[in-house]
């Protein structure tokens, strides 16, 4: 698990350094100028001045007295993320560079170090006005920086929509081409924290207004190939636009010490444990192993289980149980075989079920259905105060049933896609929908943490940016985005699957926040480690090679 920041716990972090000594507010200034030449030049070797290839010849480039010189424009705004910016600037001036510096804002009214950094680069070159009625020319030059507003966005950027419809165009006409084929039009673009627009705290776009970009309408925000981020992730950048206009991250170590646990995380790796020691090395039979019980629908609707139950036997429960009607027993049976099938007709077979004490966890949900009998099998599951995941059609149950959503324990785990969520947790999933025109906006983070509490469970909100949280706060999000990001996860089936992991992890032992975290972890490892053409019938058979990749 890797921590990640909001706009104002990196402020504190920054000025408790300062506070303290460690360093000055123009010393990180300069590191963070020197981290993102750094990164650039890393990134795109062919740009720095020690190796790769000579400069284009002249006539590559519009006619001036700079004739094969790399060419950048750097973008600076009002506050340190500018100030950020006048170091590039310099920096990218040393190392030989044609440099153009813009402005958004007075100069006068600089904090202290960013003026500094103005001074210095007013030294070496000219600082222009930046403007939408003169927007600066991006075409014939090897670098965009933006370093506009980072983490400092509080509101919306419609005064600069066609500076940032141009920042945009060149990031969406590059693609995945290489740095010759992109240049001279479209230059690569570089953020330093966030690409301007986009709030740091939640990835939303701040805006009150849309533009034009490529024949479509979108809110005004940047978009970059690089976003640059220092001393820890943002939360933005892994949720909403944030996730998919930040391009690559790149993040800066700045030398400050780490802060005190923030209970926002990423899943970049989780470890499976459970109680004192791994989960997957405690000896013992099946049944000290878990067992979980699975509901399935009835004759033609029992795939969803089925796709659940495997899962959960994969993950590591040692015995799973499908519960079905018996008329659609034969068609279980043919389909199944380490997974054991029990007839469940009514909630008072569910009960006379549970009476066995070996079963430790339920499923419920995928394909069950939302007659009044499938209401009665969730009551009669959560009466029974056993580890649950309620799913698919048992959450649009528990949404339009109050009594129902009233029995929710600190047992149980949700995983509700967007729709489900809506349908569970209205009022908040309103408020996420609503626009955007004020930061610190209204999170997905903000969003699950809030169902959390008002449920009194675990709450796992479905997505390629899937956000976990439990009552206390703890909350983390799994986002299969940048160098995890699996499209191919979005298929059929793919969702009971999970469920069916989150289960098994459950039956082993696992905490409902854990259990969540872990099973989503290993839900985007097996799609990757499978790739493109993936079905949801993959996945748990991809898990057996996941776990030995992590030494299991």
């Amino acid at each position: 698990m890797t921590e990640l920041l909001t706009a104002a716990q990196m402020r504190a972090i920054e000025a408790a350094a300062i506070a303290s000594g460690e360093v000055t507010g123009l010393e990180l200034m300069e590191r963070a100028g020197r981290g993102v030449v750094a990164a650039i030049f890393e990134e795109w070797p062919e740009l720095a001045p020690s190796w790769g290839p000579a400069p284009k010849p002249p006539e590559y480039f519009l006619q001036n007295d700079e004739q094969g010189l790399h060419r950048a424009v750097v973008l600076c705004g009002p506050g340190n993320n500018g100030g950020d910016g006048f170091v590039v600037a310099r920096l990218l001036r040393e190392a030989g560079w044609h440099v153009e510096v813009f402005l958004y804002g007075d100069a006068e009214k600089l904090p202290p170090d960013a003026r500094v950094n103005y001074e210095r680069w007013g030294g070496m070159g000219e600082v222009y006005e930046l403007c939408n009625d003169s927007p600066p020319e991006f075409a014939h030059r090897h670098l965009v920086v933006d370093a506009l507003f980072g983490t400092g966005l509080t509101r919306p950027l419609g005064d600069l929509c066609f500076v940032l419809r141009d920042i945009c165009d060149c990031v969406d006409a590059g693609g995945i081409q290489s740095l010759d084929d992109r240049l001279p039009y479209w230059p690569p673009v570089v953020a330093i924290d966030m690409p301007s627009g986009i709030c740091a705290d939640s990835g939303r776009v701040l805006a009150d207004r849309d533009f034009t970009t490529n024949g479509g309408s979108r809110a005004a925000c940047a978009a970059a190939d690089l976003t640059v981020t220092f001393h820890a992730k943002k939360v933005g950048q892994m949720q909403s636009v944030g996730a998919l206009w930040c391009g690559k991250i790149k993040l800066v170590d700045i030398g400050i010490r780490p802060p005190a646990s923030r209970k926002i995380t990423f899943a970049e790796k989780v470890k499976l444990t459970s109680g004192g020691g791994s989960a997957y090395r405690r000896q013992g039979h099946k049944y000290s192993h878990g067992h979980a019980l699975i509901l399935s629908g009835g004759i033609g609707q029992g795939g969803a289980a089925r796709l659940a139950a495997r899962g959960a036997l994969r993950v590591g429960a040692g015995a799973v149980t499908l519960g079905c009607p018996p008329a659609a027993l034969i068609e279980n049976a043919a389909q199944l075989n380490a997974v054991m099938l029990c007839k469940i007709k009514s909630a008072t077979a569910l009960s006379v079920a549970l009476e066995d004490p070996r079963i430790n966890t339920l499923c419920l949900g995928p394909g069950m259905g939302v007659s009044d009998e499938s209401r009665d099998f969730v009551e009669a599951g959560l009466k029974s105060g056993r580890t649950i995941v309620l799913d698919a059609d048992a959450l649009t149950l528990i949404g339009r049933d109050a009594p129902l959503f009233a029995m929710l324990h600190d047992r149980c785990v949700l995983t509700p896609h967007a729709g489900e969520f809506a349908r569970l947790f209205p009022d908040i999933a309103e408020k996420l929908a609503a626009p955007a025109i004020k930061g610190p906006a209204y999170s997905k983070v903000d969003a699950t943490r809030d169902a959390a509490r008002r449920a009194g469970c675990v709450v796992l909100f479905k997505g390629p940016d899937t956000v976990i949280a439990d009552p206390s706060g703890r909350c983390s999000i799994n986002a299969s985005v940048y160098e995890r990001s699996a499209p191919w996860l979005a298929t059929a089936g793919s969702g009971d699957v999970l469920a069916g992991f989150i289960t098994g992890l459950l039956a082993r032992g696992f905490d409902p926040m854990q259990a969540a975290e872990s099973g989503a972890w290993l839900h985007t490892e097996c799609a990757l480690s499978f790739g493109p053409g993936l079905i949801a019938e993959d996945l748990p058979e991809e898990l057996p090679k996941v776990f030995r990749a992590l030494g299991l």
